[in-house]
């Protein structure tokens, strides 16, 4: 019954750092395993039906969606200090 239990938590573990996006750093902290575990047990099950492509093509999506939000407050935060710099400047 232990097994099972294992099994399916490191089905579970994989899914979260596949998916979830956080790094695999914060998953195996947050799961209470070493970091090389879980990454030996990403290596593992990476080929298996444990995430769905479902799952998969949302987990890049997301992913997509971060990279592209993180570049967008960038450029805001240029544009904010450029707007101060100029209203700044006496004409």
């Amino acid at each position: 019954m232990g097994l099972k239990r294992t099994d399916e938590f490191r089905a579970d573990a994989v899914r979260i750092a596949l998916t979830s996006g956080l790094t695999r750093k914060q998953v195996a902290l947050d799961l209470g395993v070493g970091l090389s575990t879980l990454n030996k047990w990403v290596t593992t099950h990476r080929d298996t039906d444990v995430v769905s492509d479902k799952d998969l093509d949302l987990a890049r999506e997301n992913e997509r969606l971060r990279r592209e939000n993180r570049i967008l407050k960038e450029e805001r935060e240029i544009l904010k200090k450029a707007t101060q710099f100029f209203a700044g400047q006496n004409p």
